[in-house]
């Protein structure tokens, strides 16, 4: 049987953590409890065997009326107060009887009156910003359906029916309150026509709550014919008077509203705006069902964990206390209280109605989805495919002995036309493999990655799917250098088999890019959208997976080279452009090696840039710096190995020395979370998942070593083409194993910072925000 402790880590909300009832601590004021009844009980044992007294039982009598009157009466009376300052209502315990052990009682009951009150406190908070959620989402559907009988008015070109009032299965608008929801619309005055469908929209509007105000903010917009265009302001009734709600895109309105109406195109734009605004408001209620539901487990949780920790105190004293604080933790705020079933009823009914064609089957997979069960036939194919890739790499190895492929006379042109595809899918897997180890870490340590990343968890990859992969890409590779050497040895021209790495990347490409709902298509589409932002980083809003990501190409440098050059000999073989001895020594080999070099770090210096653009954050700038100096270090290492000479080893010896130094300090300190000075922990900071403190310390040490690696670029060690190109493959592989290693660390302080702000529900941007007023 699973103790209760066990049973609550693993159930309680990770985000939570610190507002949950404090299990351990009360248990062990229950062991202090109990440890101070042992010496008072051994007291009044009856010492050697000198038979019973003829007090005994009249002590037995005694004994046993005082306990029917003690059940008879109250043990603990728990009273409600209010707090002079805030208001808010806390419990206070005071015992009725004295207990043997009367000091540790004292401390235990106000040990759970303090948890109580907190699991109070934090049910109340949690529960108004749900509410105050609940009704802005109620006003953002509101306007959605506006607009979207608007437009379906405006493509039959006729006035509309007046407006369905707030229907029975919306959120109740509250009453005595209101709020401004303001935004800028030009009137457009090309034709009679147009002033009349205006004044039906204007009229049609005010009987739903919308009031226009003229405002001359926008006279300085013109329409086509040169008339000034009047600005118009809407005030919407909502819950604070200073606030007002106004389009994410101020030309929403204009769009539908006050622009000539136009067949086509016109239509076609504002439809895709009207559907992409119901897209996030559904996503929000999506958002705020979950949230209702881990707020409503919360709740029982904690229900239980004040039932159990109570029949402990009962059995350990031998009282029966539980029974009077267990009717006042029901009658308490988080207990008794009902709004969140009812909100969720409520959305589960707004869904069903405007989203789902009134199919609740439908509703429930949205607001409810079924998380996928690992199958165990994905683990079957990671150790089939797992004992392929074995056997493949030992039949390699056997057969280049044999043909003697790594001879002085067969290695140059094997190793040029064979490497570098190789290297890429080698890399690759090597990072599938290491993120796969992350996924299992963070399942382990209960990080929540899905809601870091914003994954959805139905879809997202798992760690076997993530080790399916890896395994099946090395073992292709493998598969592959294995039928390349057999028909290269049959006599075989270099030019047809130097053809299949080309082929099997060009069969990853396919794959990547596949349309058919096949081989994890939500990963492989969330992936290239994911480069698109990053390829676009000053045009797109910059979220934590895209510079997640940028990261993870800033370790791949050599496998971005190594694409360059498989591209380079692929061309010059298929399409005869140029000679094969080019791809490693010609002028425009060099520039775009400068290029590949720099544009992993480029990336993500422009997120760093767009971020301090949105957030106005000067840390972005100082973390920007940190990319600029690794763009440096890097040019000046490419220009070395080309340029041997003191000059450049003094450069490169200075702008790496530099690069690294800063590097490691973001590392430790920013990305991390270490070295803070007033930690409990040193050297470390105050949370830490991992119990062991030495992996910590370890880790630090490991990710120094690994990141002065570089050194041994600049050594020029005297060794063979092939040992050059193993090493740099070695070089290059360490280089992701760290990247593996800090990325753990990384989501873990991101995992803790969600936790110190109780973030558990993603904050989805509504189409229409709240801004001052006076804005």
């Amino acid at each position: 049987m699973v103790k209760f402790s066990k049973e609550l880590e693993a159930q309680l909300i990770p985000e939570w953590k610190e507002a949950f009832v404090n299990y351990k601590l009360l248990k062990k004021h229950i062991k202090r409890i109990k440890v101070a009844r042992v010496p008072k009980q051994q007291l009044h044992a009856p010492k050697g065997d000198f038979g019973r007294s003829i007090f005994d039982s009249l002590c037995f009598i005694t004994k046993k009326f005082c306990t029917s009157d003690n059940n008879k009466q109250d043990i603990i009376q728990v009273r409600r107060r209010k707090m002079e300052e805030s208001e808010e209502e806390v419990y206070e315990t005071e015992l009725a009887q004295l207990f043997s052990e009367e000091d540790e009682v004292h401390v235990f009951f106000a040990s759970l009156d303090e948890e109580l009150n907190k699991v109070n406190q934090f049910y109340k908070k949690q529960e108004t910003e749900f509410l105050e959620r609940g009704e802005m989402l109620n006003r953002q559907l509101q306007i959605l359906l506006d607009l979207k009988q608007l437009l379906a008015d405006r493509r039959r070109k006729h006035p509309r029916p007046p407006p369905k009032a707030y229907s029975s299965d919306s959120f109740p608008p509250s009453p005595g309150k209101s709020s401004n929801f303001s935004d800028s619309i030009g009137e457009s005055d090309e034709t009679n026509s147009e002033i009349s469908q205006m004044d039906d929209v204007i009229s049609a509007l005010e009987r739903n709550g919308v009031n226009f105000v003229n405002s001359p903010m926008r006279n300085n917009i013109k329409t086509k014919k040169g008339k000034p265009k009047t600005a118009m302001r809407i005030d919407i009734p909502a819950t604070t008077p200073t606030r007002a709600i106004t389009a994410v895109t101020s030309m929403l309105w204009e769009d539908l509203v006050n622009s000539p109406v136009k067949e086509g195109y016109g239509d076609f734009i504002n439809k895709r705006k009207i559907q992409y605004a119901e897209k996030m408001v559904r996503s929000a209620f999506v958002e705020l069902y979950k949230g209702l539901g881990l707020l409503k487990t919360y709740s029982s949780l904690n229900m239980v964990a004040f039932s159990k920790i109570l029949k402990k105190f009962d059995k350990v004293s031998c009282q029966k206390a539980s029974a009077n604080y267990l009717k006042e933790v029901k009658r308490s705020h988080f207990i008794s209280s009902d709004k969140i079933v009812r909100l969720m009823d409520e959305v589960e009914s707004v869904f069903t109605k405007h989203f789902t064609n009134n199919d609740r089957k439908k509703t429930m997979k949205f607001l409810r989805p079924q998380e996928q069960k690992g199958s165990h036939m994905v683990t079957f194919l990671v150790g089939l495919c797992t004992g392929c890739f074995v056997s493949l790499f030992c039949v390699y190895a056997i057969l280049a002995h044999l043909c003697g492929i790594f001879s002085s006379s067969t290695e140059p042109a094997y190793v040029e036309a064979v490497y570098p595809v190789f290297s890429v899918f080698a890399l690759l897997s090597l990072h599938l493999f290491m993120y796969g180890c992350n996924l299992y870490m963070w399942k382990v340590t209960r990080i929540n990655h899905n809601f870091i990343f914003e994954f959805s968890p139905n879809t997202a990859l798992k760690h076997r799917d993530a080790f399916l992969l890896s395994t099946t890409f090395i073992t292709a590779v493998f598969g592959a250098m294995v039928i390349h050497l057999l028909l290269r040895t049959a006599g075989f021209s270099p030019g047809q088999v130097d053809a299949i790495p080309g082929i099997l990347l060009l069969m990853f490409i396919v794959m990547l890019i596949c349309p058919l709902d096949i081989l994890y298509r939500p990963t492989r589409f969330c992936f290239i959208r994911v480069i698109r932002n990053i390829a676009c980083s000053p045009f797109y809003k910059v979220l934590l997976v895209d510079f997640f990501m940028a990261d993870q190409l800033t370790s791949q440098i050599p496998l971005l080279r190594h694409l360059e050059t498989t591209g380079c000999h692929i061309a010059a073989r298929l399409f005869r452009t140029h000679h094969p001895e080019t791809c490693h020594s010609g002028r425009l080999y060099m520039e775009i090696t400068y290029i590949i070099s720099f544009l992993p770090y480029f990336w993500r210096a422009l997120q760093c840039l767009r971020r301090w653009f949105d957030d106005s954050d000067v840390n972005h700038l100082a973390n920007m710096g940190k990319y600029v100096s690794a763009m440096v270090a890097a040019g000046a290492r490419v220009t070395y190995n080309r340029q041997d000479n003191h000059l450049w080893l003094a450069i490169v010896l200075i702008t790496s020395v530099v690069a690294t130094t800063y590097q490691l300090y973001w590392d430790f300190v920013k990305d991390w979370g270490f070295f803070n000075p007033n930690s409990r922990n040193p050297w470390l900071r105050d949370d830490l998942i991992l119990k062991n403190k030495s992996i910590y310390y370890m880790s630090i040490a490991l990710n120094v070593v690994l990141r002065v690696a570089w050194v041994e670029a600049i050594i020029h060690l005297k060794v063979g083409p092939v040992q050059t190109r193993l090493l740099d493959f070695l070089l290059a592989s360490l280089e992701v194993i760290r990247r593996g290693h800090w990325n753990y660390y990384r989501l873990e302080n991101e995992h803790l910072n969600n936790v110190g702000h109780y973030r558990a529900v993603k904050a989805v941007p509504l189409p229409f925000r709240e801004t001052d007023s006076d804005n």
